[in-house]
């Protein structure tokens, strides 16, 4: 079995956006679109490659240090946690994170401050998107 040799095969990530319920649903699709929009322009992520979970916890299933590293955070902490094939460079992620504070500040108004975001990088052969097979590997 061969791998799949280019990132630009393995492009999808899977998001997992974490927040405090009771956002608008309008707040919730511009997290989302903003996100995607970052991976795109920061990551090489195709635009069509978008999986997306979205998920609204109570006031005390949300557990952050609200001064971590010297930054201050509020209650609108959003948490966001890609998992991504292995592959892209540091200059890229460090785009993605700028980009993404940035579409976010903008609309919905995230303060960076409350940004979290996280990259779980996995090996290609460990995707599935259907029908009991591994895409992104050639026999």
């Amino acid at each position: 079995m061969q791998l799949v040799s280019t990132l630009e095969e393995a492009g999808m990530p899977l998001v997992r956006i974490s927040l405090r319920e009771g956002k608008s649903k309008e707040y919730k699709k511009a997290l989302a679109d903003g996100v995607h929009q970052a991976l795109v322009e920061g990551a090489g992520v195709p635009a069509q490659d978008r999986f997306q979970v979205i998920t609204e916890h109570p006031a005390g299933g949300l557990i952050y240090d609200p001064t971590y590293l010297e930054i201050e955070r509020t209650d609108n902490i959003v948490m966001v946690q890609i998992t991504l094939s292995t592959g892209r460079k540091l200059a890229q992620k460090r785009k993605l994170f700028k980009r993404m504070a940035e579409i976010l500040a903008e609309n919905p108004g995230l303060r960076p401050n409350d940004l979290m975001v996280n990259l779980v990088e996995v090996a290609w052969e460990n995707w599935s998107f259907g029908n009991g097979e591994a895409q992104y590997t050639v026999d």
